[in-house]
């Protein structure tokens, strides 16, 4: 039988017949609609591709993770924006539509990768509670005073200075904290004396000339390089604040000493300073951040809920906690 004969008649399908002239016809143009379909795919690439630039560039600072471009549906459809797409041109047959689609989903770049890089950085810890404060003014309980943020005004007396009711062993103005610092110890050596552990105010306020006196006695003995790693400079220094003070153990052993670490005073405020909003501002091994070598005496007033977050966060310092530089040296 002549299947390729031009007057071959239209004849009814028997079983084991070979597909009809039309048919094959049929095949064929089902192939080259496939065909065309494929050259025309790529020709959409520079076009997404632009959409993501574009969505990336214009994605705003707080972006978290969202795509602003169009993306591709699993179907082969597009959302508004992305009609330009081929699709549109594929057979009308089953296999044309899954070939559409396929070729939607390997030609069509991926949009999370851009939009990764326009996450803004993550904030300080501290933006987390639920109340805030200034870390620059010296009234603040959040102020930040190191080798980088001097105090401002650098002569800055506190208005509310009060002496705590607590063992002391000094007199004068050191005996002199804020008054919310100084109710704050005096709840906690209430609580420590109630564990047993005797503790004393050994070094609370110090005004900006005491600070003069105390750090060029240090440059004296040691060297301006030394004494830079014991004594803060005037205006640098945390005691003028009122929020930070040092403590002794009742025995009066190691006093400023790196073994005051071992005794039950400094045993016991490490562990539950926390409670009563203080914690040990310059810890052990943290000089880097904090300009200072290990000083479990020296204890700072930030308020309860902080000083709780720290350390359950398991972060050391109050640069780290509100996410500022470090300061190991001035500048």
């Amino acid at each position: 039988m002549c299947y390729n004969c031009p007057s071959e008649p239209s004849a009814e399908a028997r079983p084991g017949d070979r597909p009809s002239r039309r048919a094959v016809a049929r095949l064929l143009m089902a192939g080259a609609g496939l065909s065309a379909l494929a050259a025309c795919t790529p020709a959409s690439a520079p076009e997404a591709s632009g959409t993501t630039s574009a969505a990336s560039g214009t994605a705003s600072p707080g972006a978290s993770g969202e795509a602003s471009s169009p993306v591709p549906s699993r179907s082969g459809s597009t959302s508004t924006g992305a009609s330009a797409r081929p699709s549109g041109a594929a057979s009308p047959t089953a296999s044309a539509s899954a070939a559409s689609s396929a070729s939607a989903s390997a030609t069509a770049p991926s949009t999370t990768a851009p939009t990764t890089t326009a996450a803004a950085a993550p904030p300080s810890a501290a933006s987390r509670l639920p109340k805030q404060y200034s870390l620059t003014a010296p009234a603040s309980p959040w102020v930040i005073v190191n080798k980088h943020r001097p105090l401002k005004p650098a002569s800055y007396v506190p208005a509310d200075l009060v002496q705590p009711r607590v063992a002391l062993a000094v007199t004068g103005e050191a005996a002199q904290l804020n008054r919310t610092t100084a109710a704050a110890a005096e709840r906690m050596f209430a609580a420590a004396a109630a564990d047993g552990v005797t503790m004393t105010l050994a070094s609370g306020y110090r005004s900006y000339a005491t600070q003069t006196v105390t750090y060029n006695g240090y440059v004296s003995s040691q060297g301006r390089a030394a004494a830079d790693t014991a004594s803060a400079r005037p205006g640098h220094s945390e005691h003028q604040t009122g929020w930070a003070f040092d403590i002794g153990d009742g025995g009066a052993a190691c006093s400023f000493q790196p073994c005051f670490a071992e005794q039950p005073a400094a045993v016991w405020a490490k562990a539950n300073a926390h409670r009563f909003g203080f914690v040990v501002r310059y810890p052990f091994m943290q000089h880097t951040t904090t300009g200072y070598f290990y000083e479990s005496w020296h204890l700072r007033y930030v308020g309860a809920e902080a000083a709780t977050d720290m350390r359950k966060r398991g972060i050391a310092t109050l640069e780290q906690y509100f996410g500022l530089e470090a300061a190991p040296g001035y500048r």
